[in-house]
C-alpha cells in the first residue's frame, strides 16, 4: 500500500520522528525500598524508631538548598495550594516576562502526597524494621532552562527516600543539536513547522546521547537535592513516562484540514482492539485483561482520537492545523520487548527477548519500538486516503459545474434519464471505437443537435468522456467507467434485492 505521506509528497514540507515528553524518576539505590532502608539504619546503629528524627534534618537541608538558590539567583519561591492552578500556566506567564534565555526561571512548592516509611515493631516475630507508607510532604518544582534540554524541571520532595521527577522535551533536545549543526527551523511550541533540512534533522533525532543525558541528571540532582553525600549514593535514574512524536509537516492548512476530518472520522468506526494491539507490536490474547479502546476528544486545540492498550496509547491529531502528529506513549516501559542480553540470578547470561529494562538507556532501543508503532499507524490509515479520493470525485460528479456563465448540473445516480445516458456511452461499440453526436441521437431520437452538444460539454466538464483531439470523437475515461460499473453494480446487487424484500402491504 502507498503511504499517505508518498501520496500527498507534493503538499508537504518534512517529516520528523523523535521524543517528545519524556519524564524521569531519580530513587537512591539502597534505600528506596523500606527494606533497604531499614538495612542502611541498622548498619549506621540508627535505631528504627528513631527514623523521623533522621530523616528531619535532610528535609531541612533541602529546604536551606532551595532557599539559598532562590536568594542567588533572585527568584522567587511561590507556594500553589489550589489544583485548578496549573504550574505550566505559571510558568508560561513568567516566561513571557523573562525570556527564553538559559536559567532559572521558577520555583513552586506545593504540598503533594509522596512515599514514605513508618516504623513497626512486629510482636510475633520480635523485629523492628520499616514499613512502606504513603504521605504528604512539601514538593519543590524547580524549573529552568537548560541548553542541552531547553526548559526541564525537577521535582523534589522534602521527604525520604527523596524520589526526583525530572521532565523535559525532546524536541528541544534535538532544537539544541539543529543549533550546533547550524541548521534553521522554525519551532511552534512542542514542534516544528519548518526545517532547512528534514533528513539530516531525523539523522540528529535518532542519535541519542544517553551517557550525556545521565551526566545531566546528576548534575541536576546534586544541584536542586543534595542528599547523594549523606547516603554516599548517586541516583538511579529509570524512564517514567516517554512519548514518541511523527509529524507530518504539511505546506498548507487547506490540505491537511479535510485529510484530516476525514482521517478521524474513519478512525473512530475502523480501529479494533486487534488493530490496536498490531499497531503496538503485541497480539491480542483471550486473557487479556487491562483497558482497552478508542477515546475522541474534542479540545480547544482541536479534535483527537486515541487508542488505549493498558498502559501504552497511541494517538493522532493535527497540531496547528498544520502538521499531523501521530504519537506513541509509554507509561510503563516494560510493556515492550525486545532481544537484549538476560541475566540470570544464578550468574547466567543468555540473550532472547525480554521486556525493556526501565533504566534511561533503554531510551535507545525504546525509539525504535515506538517510532515502528507511529509507522504501523500510519500504514494503517494510508488506506483512508482512497476513501477520501473517491468521495471527492463522487462530488465532482454530482455538483454542477459552471462554464463561461452557463451552468451544467451534476449527475443524479438514480436518475432515469442520467443512468440511460451513461448507459448509452457505455455501449460495447461506444468503447471499442467511441462515439460522437450523431451516434448518441441513435439512441436519444426526442434530443437535437445542439441539446445533445450541450449534454457532451456536460459529460466533460464532469469528466466522465475525454474527446480526441482533431476528431468529433469522444471516449469513457476511466473515472466514467468506475461509475458506470459502480452504479450497475450497486443497482443490481444491493437496491433490487432489497427492494424485493418489502412486502407489497408495507409500501
Amino acid at each position: 500500500m502507498q503511504l499517505l505521506t508518498d501520496q500527498y509528497a507534493n503538499e508537504i514540507k518534512g517529516i520528523l520522528s523523535c521524543y517528545d515528553r519524556i519524564v524521569i524518576t531519580g530513587t537512591v539505590p539502597h534505600i528506596c525500598y523500606a527494606k533497604g532502608m531499614t538495612d542502611w539504619l541498622y548498619a549506621h546503629k540508627i535505631r528504627i524508631f528513631d527514623y523521623p528524627k533522621f530523616a528531619d534534618p535532610i528535609r531541612h537541608k533541602i529546604r536551606e538548598n532551595a532557599e539559598r538558590i532562590s536568594k542567588e539567583t533572585g527568584v522567587e519561591i511561590e507556594h500553589i495550594n489550589k489544583r485548578h492552578i496549573r504550574k505550566e500556566d505559571v510558568v508560561k506567564k513568567v516566561l513571557k516576562k523573562r525570556g527564553s534565555h538559559p536559567g532559572l526561571v521558577h520555583i513552586i512548592t506545593s504540598m503533594e502526597s509522596c512515599e514514605s516509611y513508618k516504623p513497626w515493631h512486629d510482636k510475633r516475630t520480635h523485629k523492628t524494621f520499616l514499613k512502606p507508607n504513603t504521605g504528604k510532604c512539601l514538593h519543590y518544582y524547580f524549573y529552568f532552562i537548560d541548553e542541552t534540554l531547553g526548559l526541564c524541571y525537577v521535582r523534589v520532595p522534602t521527604w525520604c527516600p527523596f524520589r526526583l521527577q525530572i521532565y523535559f522535551n525532546g524536541h528541544n533536545w534535538l532544537a539544541s543539536r539543529l543549533n550546533k549543526e547550524g541548521l534553521n527551523y522554525t519551532p511552534l511550541d512542542n514542534a516544528f513547522i519548518d526545517i532547512d533540512d528534514f533528513g539530516r534533522a531525523q539523522e540528529l533525532a535518532d542519535e541519542l546521547r544517553i551517557q550525556a543525558l545521565h551526566r545531566l541528571l546528576d548534575s541536576f540532582s546534586e544541584v536542586f537535592c543534595p542528599v547523594h553525600d549523606i547516603f554516599n549514593e548517586h541516583y538511579h535514574w529509570s524512564i517514567m513516562q516517554a512519548e514518541y512524536a511523527t509529524d507530518i509537516v504539511f505546506k498548507k492548512q487547506s490540505t491537511l484540514q479535510p485529510l484530516y476530518d476525514e482521517l478521524i472520522k474513519t478512525a473512530i468506526h475502523t480501529v479494533k482492539p486487534e488493530n490496536i494491539a498490531t499497531f503496538l507490536g503485541r497480539k491480542l490474547v483471550p486473557q487479556y485483561q487491562d483497558e482497552m479502546g478508542n477515546r475522541y476528544n474534542i479540545r480547544l486545540q482541536g479534535s483527537r482520537i486515541k487508542h488505549t492498550m493498558g498502559s501504552v496509547s497511541i494517538k493522532m491529531y493535527d497540531k496547528f492545523q498544520q502538521i499531523l502528529r501521530i504519537e506513541t506513549t509509554i507509561n510503563k516501559v516494560s510493556f515492550f520487548k525486545h532481544y537484549r542480553t538476560v541475566e540470570h540470578r544464578d550468574g547466567r547470561k543468555e540473550k532472547k527477548v525480554a521486556p525493556l529494562k526501565k533504566n534511561i538507556y533503554s531510551l535507545a532501543p525504546l525509539k525504535d519500538l515506538l517510532k515502528a508503532s507511529n509507522k504501523r499507524y500510519l500504514e494503517f490509515i494510508s488506506g483512508f486516503v482512497t476513501n477520501i479520493d473517491n468521495r471527492s470525485r463522487l462530488n465532482r460528479i454530482s455538483e454542477p459545474v459552471k462554464e463561461n456563465g452557463r451552468n451544467y448540473k451534476g449527475f443524479n445516480l438514480f436518475d432515469k434519464s442520467d443512468l440511460k445516458l451513461l448507459m448509452i456511452i457505455a455501449r460495447g461499440e461506444h468503447c471499442i471505437s467511441g462515439f460522437q453526436n450523431k451516434s448518441l441521437r441513435r439512441f436519444l431520437t426526442n434530443k437535437t443537435c445542439g441539446q445533445v452538444s450541450r449534454i457532451l460539454k456536460r459529460l466533460r466538464l464532469h469528466g466522465l468522456i475525454r474527446k480526441i483531439k482533431g476528431t468529433y470523437k469522444y471516449y469513457l475515461t476511466n473515472l466514467g467507467k468506475q461509475l458506470i460499473v459502480a452504479t450497475m453494480r450497486i443497482k443490481e446487487y444491493v437496491i433490487i434485492p432489497s427492494l424485493s424484500e418489502i412486502s407489497v402491504d408495507t409500501i
